[in-house]
């Protein structure tokens, strides 16, 4: 796949390219990934070994390994790309949702997988005027691209944490894949 630089000013690059299975979004990079220069690198985050567990991946990358997602269509974003931190530091004017939404109609992933419920809420707020969003399947689509909220790996985010979504997530995408 060839891959689409759309990362002027950005803390961590996008990773993107067209008709991809999944693109998941973040809400920002935390600290941690800002100081590594890699996606989701906090030592207590689950996300690289979640891909792993249900079967997005053959092995568990590391962090610094991000850019490789390509080879397995699956790419990166975050909501907010010009700021790091935690959710509650992340100031609103950061957000960027209609970006999102045009990297979305052009790059026509199967799903968009947010990270998190708080990129969920603020693109969803924006795109479809929607006040609460539950983990799961979303019932909005953005032309053939279904959305779905996935709790955050995030060791900050412990008490929320459920393999359940992320495997059904998973179980989707490789389903839209055979047909």
């Amino acid at each position: 796949m060839k891959p689409v630089n759309k990362s002027s000013g950005h803390i961590l690059p996008d990773v993107l390219a067209r008709d991809l299975k999944i693109i998941f979004c973040g809400s920002a990079a935390s600290s941690s990934s800002a100081r590594e220069k890699a996606y989701y690198a906090g030592t207590g985050n689950k996300f690289w070994t979640t891909i792993f567990d249900i079967g997005l991946t053959p092995r568990i990358l590391l962090p610094q390994d991000y850019s490789i997602l390509l080879n397995f269509g699956i790419g990166l974003t975050d909501i907010a790309k010009t700021t790091y931190g935690c959710d509650q530091s992340i100031p609103k004017e950061s957000d960027d949702p209609d970006r999102l939404h045009k990297l979305i109609i052009e790059m026509q992933p199967t799903v968009i997988a947010f990270v998190g419920k708080r990129a969920a809420k603020v693109f969803c707020s924006s795109e479809f005027n929607k006040k609460t969003v539950n983990y799961g399947l979303q019932k909005e689509c953005i032309g053939r691209t279904t959305l779905y909220a996935l709790p955050s790996p995030s060791g900050l985010a412990k008490r929320y944490w459920d393999l359940n979504p992320w495997q059904e997530m998973a179980n989707l995408v490789n389903e839209s894949s055979t047909k």
